[in-house]
Order: C-alpha cells, then sequence, then structure tokens
C-alpha cells in the first residue's frame, strides 16, 4: 500500500510539464521537492519570507534550494498588512493562505508556470484548516493528498531516500501561537519566534510558546516536561529578556492544534 502510494504520487507529477511550489522547509514540501525534481522539466520554489514564518525556517528553506540547485524566490508576503488577518479570528489561517496563494498565482503567470502546488497531507485535511478553502479557491494542488500519503509515510519515504530532515517536528506559522481574537502584532511574533529559539538551542526539538501577553504558555512532549522543570531558572531568565512577565508549563503537554479548541469545542 505505502510504495502504491509512492507511485501514485510520481505518476501525478509526471502529468504536470512546470511547477511551481509553497515551499516552507518542512518535511512534507521537502519530501514533494525531492519527488517533483525527479520527474518536472521546469520546477520552482516559493517561499514567503514574512514575520509570521519562524526565521530558522527560512534559512532551511533556503539551505535546501541551494544545495540542491533548485530556483527559489522569497517574498515577505505581508501578512500583518492584511486588516483580516491581524485581528486573528477564526478565519485567520484562510486570509494568510489567500495572500499567499495570490502571490503564488501572480508569479506563474508572470514565469510561465502551469501548476501550484502546497505540501498538505492527508493527515492535514482532518484538522481544522480554513486555509485549504483558499487553495480551492486558487486551483492549487495537493499532490501528497491526491496519493493518500499520511505524515509517518512521508517520513518514512523520505529516511529512506537520505533527507536529512526526515524528522524535523511540524513548524507551523508563528500566528497559530496567539489565541484566537488577540491581535496579531510583529513584537508578538518576534516574543515567539526568539522564545522557541532559545528552547530548540537548549534540545527541546518540539515545542511550542503560546504567547497570553505578558504570560507564555510552553508546550514540550509530555516526557520532557521534567527536564524543563530542571531548568527552569534558565528559561525564566531567557524568556524575561524577551519581554514576558510570567511563564508557565502546560503540564497536558504538546499537541498540535491545541488552540483550534475554542473552535471544535474538543478536550
Amino acid at each position: 500500500m505505502y510504495s502504491e502510494k509512492l507511485q501514485k504520487l510520481i505518476s501525478y507529477l509526471r502529468g504536470l510539464n512546470s511547477l511551481i511550489i509553497a515551499f516552507s522547509g518542512g518535511i512534507d514540501s521537502t519530501f514533494l521537492l525531492y519527488i517533483a525534481r525527479e520527474h518536472i522539466k521546469r520546477l520552482i520554489l516559493f517561499t514567503s519570507v514574512s514575520a509570521i514564518h519562524k526565521s530558522r525556517d527560512i534559512e532551511d528553506a533556503r539551505l535546501i534550494a541551494q544545495d540542491l540547485g533548485i530556483e527559489h524566490i522569497t517574498i515577505d508576503t505581508k501578512e500583518l498588512l492584511i486588516p483580516e488577518f491581524i485581528i486573528n479570528d477564526k478565519n485567520r489561517c484562510y486570509y494568510c493562505k489567500r495572500n499567499l496563494f495570490k502571490n503564488m498565482s501572480k508569479i506563474a503567470r508572470e514565469i510561465g508556470i502551469s501548476y501550484i502546488a502546497h505540501g498538505v497531507n492527508s493527515d492535514d485535511m482532518q484538522d481544522y484548516r480554513p486555509g485549504h478553502r483558499a487553495a480551492k479557491e486558487y486551483g492549487v494542488l495537493a499532490p501528497l493528498v491526491y496519493a493518500g500519503l499520511k505524515k509517518q509515510e512521508i517520513r518514512r519515504a523520505a529516511m529512506e531516500m537520505g533527507i536529512k530532515i526526515w524528522d524535523k517536528p511540524s513548524s507551523p506559522c508563528l500566528a497559530t501561537r496567539i489565541p484566537y481574537g488577540q491581535r496579531i502584532t510583529l513584537d508578538k511574533l518576534e516574543m515567539i519566534d526568539r522564545a522557541e529559539a532559545l528552547l530548540q538551542d537548549m534540545g527541546y526539538k518540539e515545542v511550542r510558546v503560546r504567547h497570553y501577553g505578558d504570560m507564555a504558555k510552553i508546550e514540550v512532549p509530555e516526557s520532557e516536561i521534567e527536564g524543563v522543570i530542571k531548568v527552569r531558572d534558565e528559561i525564566l531568565k531567557g524568556f524575561r529578556q524577551i519581554g514576558f512577565l510570567y511563564v508557565t508549563l502546560d503540564i497536558e503537554g504538546f499537541i498540535s492544534g491545541k488552540l483550534n479548541r475554542i473552535i471544535e469545542g474538543g478536550n
């Protein structure tokens, strides 16, 4: 079944003469890139370098494109100039993705690229993702979904292919760390970026820092909670230098999409 999905993906990509990929530097879009470069004659990568994306992820995207020798377009998509986005309601992701795909569509027309794709996978379709609506509006392809590939299958295939970041944790945009209804600002995004970088430098690969005004709430996998408590003084010092007056640790542990509970009514 797994190998059949890969063949289905390859067959799909072979039918495309030219493609521009929304490239975040994460494992999904990187895996799509590795497969696509073998089967598509003209391939372009597009990365948003706006403040809503982690600086390290942007650098990862640059390095991967450079190492593979793939043409890479980077543009500040300026989400913070979109009023509907910064008010941060439940459709925030839709406004963000609509802006992204609008920029990509414009570039595709200008340089003669026939198709646009993003690295969404089959598992993503089960979560609350209003950005999928924007993708449909702009005719953006989802090759990994078409092939039925799930996250763990993508990681397995990437590992077998020797892709170095096969186990890189998922890293959605920084705006997802700000609870719905709280305004998105550059200061908040920069604080979150710096705080998560601090924790990653301490060895915590999968981490979220939720921004609640003067308070930061740290999420790490349940197995790492005790370790965070042991280095609390170092974390407190670093977070206060960043600008947080209060620091809490979520004892439930890291759960992707936790802030969507207010919409889904889940537990």
